[in-house]
């Protein structure tokens, strides 16, 4: 059981995917699943990161010791462990597409599940439950736009550098994705959804 898990995650490569118990019940019985990760922790195989999330760290060649879990990875696990889906908050997607040098004093996201604070491999995460009119960008491409556009707020809408930097940065994919999904954003979104997109206004 403990080879078959390790061949399963060495496939992944170190530090690129954190797995969970669920992951391997196609191997054997969840006892015998917990019993073998188990084993592989107290070998030094595998690392556990959090509740019921493992993974094979990569060596950090600067700091000579494993690395930061990769809390994508981590955050990917924990929405297949729990059968929720999670999306990073406002500030966080802001942030990734350089629209704020702003940074959150945590981890933040939001969630169709409960709102609550996990420990990842040392780091506080925070969820934040959202409806479904958030969460039904979850999986999108646009997502992350999407998200920083709703922390932006309305103000946003009539900023010509957000939708300067937004068109010229976004993967053609996308801004399509933006452009089909243009009738699920609030209002005062749409005039700002369609500058971003008007490039593929003729492509689509």
């Amino acid at each position: 059981m403990a080879d078959k898990i390790m061949k399963r995650v060495s496939a992944h490569g170190r530090g690129r995917w954190v797995c969970i118990p669920k992951d391997f019940l196609d191997l054997g019985s969840r006892e015998a699943v917990d019993q073998a990760l188990s084993r592989l922790v107290k070998a030094g195989q595998l690392r556990r990161v959090g509740h019921g999330l493992y993974d094979m760290p990569r060596m950090s060649d600067v700091l000579k010791r494993p690395a930061p879990v990769d809390l994508d990875a981590a955050i990917a696990a924990l929405a297949r462990r729990d059968g929720v889906r999670i999306m990073p908050d406002g500030l966080v997607a802001a942030n990734q597409l350089g629209l704020t040098n702003a940074l959150p004093a945590k981890a933040s996201y939001v969630t169709d599940g409960s709102s609550r604070t996990v420990k990842i491999d040392g780091r506080t995460v925070q969820f934040r439950h959202a409806g479904p009119s958030v969460m039904q960008w979850a999986g999108k491409p646009s997502a992350p736009v999407v998200q920083a556009l709703r922390w932006l707020g309305p103000k946003a809408a009539t900023d010509a550098q957000v939708v300067s930097i937004l068109s010229r940065h976004l993967p053609d994919a996308v801004k399509r994705d933006l452009y089909q999904n243009s009738r699920h954003l609030p209002g005062w979104a749409l005039p700002l959804a369609r500058s971003i997109t008007a490039d593929q206004v003729v492509a689509v």
